[in-house]
């Protein structure tokens, strides 16, 4: 009598597959399992991010020593849960792996807490808010402070430039013209805020970075409360 090997389902293969990724991801020098990790379970969905590999592993390698693996597993975890709170408008997921999530954030306090490097210090900031479930200000608030810029709509309706609020090593101030382009450009200066005036997320932030003796986050925070727009 002839047997044969059972054909795998489609579930048992994307099994193997995150399983395979994710212990290459663990190695710590495959830099393409982590693209192909954000691809499969980000950007095409192709891989099940409720899959009870995908965060569990992530909170494994977050709470491992090596820190670069950890920023990296912190930083995609982040991003799947608010996508997945995004995309179905509900916190299901966060729900379902709560212990794990705890877990992820615990670590991400931590890294953040040692973290020397600012870039390195505003990602892992930006991984506290997204394992927190704050949906909104994570992403768009570091970006602008690690590439040291935002643009950003006129506040005028009767406005269709756009606005670059600039800050960092090449200045403080708000154009409603492409500085990248020309150095003869109008400039208005910024104008920090007063801590003593800030508020809710605004204040944490602030006295986060003061604490963490991050000083310079901490001025460009109070930067981007307060500034002054062209033609406002």
């Amino acid at each position: 009598m002839r047997t044969s090997s059972p054909v795998p389902r489609a579930d048992d293969a994307d099994s193997d597959r995150l399983r395979a990724l994710l212990e290459r991801a663990a190695t710590g020098r495959d830099s393409q399992a982590w693209s192909d990790l954000w691809t499969e379970l980000y950007h095409n969905g192709s891989l099940d991010v409720a899959h009870p590999l995908a965060l569990r592993t992530l909170a494994d390698m977050a709470q491992a020593d090596k820190a670069d693996m950890a920023a990296s597993a912190l930083h995609l975890a982040g991003a799947l849960l608010v996508q997945s709170d995004q995309r179905y408008e509900t916190r299901n997921l966060r729900h379902q792996y709560a212990p794990e999530v705890a877990r992820l954030l615990g670590a991400a306090n931590r890294w953040r807490e040692v973290a020397a490097e600012r870039n390195d210090y505003c990602h892992l900031v930006e991984a506290v808010l997204n394992l927190e479930g704050d949906i909104h200000w994570a992403e768009d608030l570091i970006w602008g402070v690690v590439s040291e810029e935002y643009e950003l709509e006129c506040p005028d309706p009767d406005g269709c430039a756009p606005l670059w609020v600039v800050f960092g090593e090449r200045g403080f101030f708000s154009t409603a013209e492409d500085y990248a382009l020309s150095d003869d450009v109008e400039t208005f200066p910024l104008h920090p805020a007063d801590p003593r005036a800030l508020e809710g997320l605004g204040r944490r932030l602030y006295d986060l970075a003061l604490a963490d003796g991050h000083e310079e986050v901490a001025r460009l925070d109070l930067c981007l409360r307060r500034g002054d727009l062209p033609g406002v």
